[in-house]
């Protein structure tokens, strides 16, 4: 299952510019790419290629097992907008060595893997738990039980219909991602505050990647070489 970590709090209502435009990029998550290379292999810090603005955003990192089959293998974000131009190359890193689920991520791994960016859009305070549409919004929720605890999570616009999960089963598992062990029933599921998202989201695997720098002559020749 997709899962996040959240390195900020709730998020504000939108980023910069049209919310509706496709604002990620491929360049984004080759930018990624460089980032963790630079790290791996320790070669200067890559420059940034792609526009700026202002959002909210998650960095997704996915390998490919045994079987060919994807696993995440790594998801941080903030759902606070903030400068892309910095964001992304941040939690590129974070998500893929700091992502307290899983072991950084090391060199051995890196030509199975897939980065995807998303940027977060148009919040929106839903009337009730399933005001949300599959496929469309990402969604956060906050809640108390009946001793006050406090809980909160999220799901990314992708997450339910990647799943196969009815909406309902989307917010039974998003509670119990945020913690909660108890019952769930009706009068929980009420009580939610749910704020619904969009997002646009590129993603690019190793193979396009080391494609891309080669032809553009932005290949170090410390990274792996070409197969």
């Amino acid at each position: 299952v997709h899962d996040t970590r959240v390195m900020s709090g709730r998020g504000s209502n939108t980023g910069d510019g049209n919310p509706t435009s496709d604002a990620a990029l491929e360049e984004q998550c080759m930018h990624c790419f460089d980032v963790i290379l630079a790290k791996l292999f320790n070669t200067p810090p890559p420059p940034t290629n792609f526009p700026g603005g202002q959002f909210p955003l998650f960095v997704t990192w996915n390998i490919k097992n045994a079987r060919g089959r994807e696993e995440l293998r790594g998801c941080i974000g903030n759902l606070s907008p903030m400068d892309i131009l910095v964001g992304v190359g941040k939690y590129a890193g974070v998500a893929a060595f700091e992502d307290t689920r899983f072991a950084p991520i090391a060199v051995s791994e890196v030509q199975a893997l897939s980065c995807g960016v998303t940027l977060l859009h148009t919040y929106e305070e839903a009337r009730h738990h399933l005001d949300w549409v599959i496929g469309t919004h990402g969604m956060m929720i906050d809640f108390k039980d009946d001793q006050g605890t406090a809980y909160s999570g999220t799901y990314l616009p992708f997450v339910c219909e990647e799943q196969g999960w009815a909406q309902e089963e989307c917010i039974d598992s998003l509670v119990r991602k945020a913690g909660y062990r108890g019952h769930i029933d009706a009068p929980l599921r009420q009580r939610l505050r749910l704020t619904r998202y969009q997002g646009c989201k590129k993603t690019v695997d190793f193979g396009s990647f080391r494609q891309a720098r080669l032809l553009a002559g932005l290949w170090h020749p410390l990274w792996p070489p070409p197969n």
